[in-house]
């Protein structure tokens, strides 16, 4: 990839796949100025980083917090990338028992913070007529039954966002495309169970667990991580994917490509007994 020297605003960065994107970023040459709601966390990486990675603190559904994250970043020399990370986890909670102003105030939230991100970075990407925004996804944007009803609303709401700003800004140049991560390890199902979020961030993950979990969903076995993610976001922002726009790149094992054939071939030959046995009977009688 050739980020070498490209300026990158990503926000939600204090954790998870935000972190290991700003990590990534830096190992590969880019300046970053990166954001999130807990000071504590956004310091103590940029501590750990360097001068490459630049702190400050910012809530994407804070329109003057992501317009001064942007001038910040500005500051440092043209803005080549922008990355949204941000999120909130949310328990699953059945649709009969879902308080309706929580609902419309969790995705407004979220997809309000999708345009908000996208406006300042293309305020700032549209008179250089070039620039990637990539936001963050979900399986729970294009699959019932992975989430809550407002989680999956809020990023199937991010999807639309990704593909209306794509069509319009990459007239001028400036791409919009999002990553879909599947069930990745990371601190998130911690917080969403109720864990204190700086505990979440660093208790050790049960990965066996985990792994057996995901097998009966997705066709590569094993655990999905952050890196893998960054993975095709940093792709996202390379110009080696110039010619991409308006996507959702899925990094989650092929969740979204079906089930896997060892769940579901043992299924189809099962229904083919049975009815191998009722034929048997049938022509007994």
């Amino acid at each position: 990839m050739s980020l070498e020297g490209k300026s990158i605003v990503v926000v939600g960065a204090t954790s998870g796949i935000g972190a290991a994107t700003v990590r990534r970023l830096v190992a590969e040459g880019a300046r970053v100025t990166f954001a999130g709601r807990r000071q504590e966390p956004g310091d103590a990486l940029a501590r750990e980083l360097g001068d490459a990675a630049a702190f400050q603190r910012a809530d994407v559904t804070v329109e003057a917090d992501v317009e001064a994250l942007f001038a910040s970043a500005a500051g440092r020399g043209p803005i080549d990338g922008a990355v949204n990370c941000a999120g909130v986890p949310l328990p699953g909670t059945p649709v009969a028992e879902t308080d309706v102003a929580a609902f419309t105030a969790y995705v407004g939230a979220l997809a309000g913070g999708a345009v908000c991100f996208t406006k300042h970075a293309a305020l700032h990407m549209l008179p250089a007529e070039r620039g990637s925004i990539v936001h963050l996804s979900s399986t729970s944007g294009h699959l019932g039954g992975w989430s809550g009803i407002a989680y999956s609303a809020g990023k199937a709401a991010l999807l639309q966002i990704v593909r209306s700003a794509a069509v319009e800004l990459g007239e001028s140049g400036v791409r919009v495309n999002s990553v879909c991560p599947g069930p990745i390890l990371t601190g998130m199902f911690a917080k969403a169970a109720g864990v204190d979020p700086s505990e979440a961030d660093v208790m050790e993950a049960p990965e066996e667990e985990f792994a057996e979990l995901v097998s009966q969903w997705q066709a590569i076995p094993g655990v999905g991580y952050p890196d893998d993610v960054a993975g095709a976001i940093l792709w996202l922002l390379d110009d080696s994917s110039r010619f991409v726009n308006g996507v959702d790149v899925p990094v989650d094992g092929g969740i979204l490509a079906g089930r896997p054939a060892s769940v579901g071939m043992p299924a189809r030959a099962a229904m083919a007994a049975a009815f191998r046995r009722r034929e048997g009977s049938s022509n007994i009688d």
